[in-house]
């Protein structure tokens, strides 16, 4: 993994309650960089998070809307998160229902500007 995108997600792995980050390749849910805490399944965390994305993509274009600038599903014990990026890329998180949602969509957002 590239320095850069290294710290980018140790950057938004560091919030409180984040149980990692990735980047994310929005065509096929391939990782191209990860952040993971041993207990996530990252390649089931891509490949759902790209699946959401293309689907939302299609759904709000076909609405005539612009795609989503943020996708966030909320289950009982936390969410996924999921912001476009440059290059096909998503940003994607994993966090515990405790985490500091709003600082980890910022950090996320300030990431997928700094690949863009």
């Amino acid at each position: 993994m590239s320095a850069p995108y290294r710290e980018a997600l140790e950057r938004v792995s560091a919030v409180r309650g984040v149980q990692g980050s990735m980047l994310v390749s929005a065509m096929d849910g391939l990782i191209v960089a990860e952040q993971l805490m041993e207990d996530v399944d990252g390649r089931a965390v891509a490949a759902l998070a790209a699946s959401l994305f293309g689907r939302l993509r299609r759904t709000t274009e076909s609405a005539g809307l612009t795609a989503p600038a943020v996708i966030h599903m909320r289950a009982e014990n936390g969410s996924l998160l999921a912001v476009p990026a440059a290059e096909d890329l998503l940003v994607v998180v994993v966090a515990r229902a405790d985490a500091n949602i709003g600082l980890a969509r910022l950090e996320m957002l300030a990431v997928a500007q700094e690949i863009g």
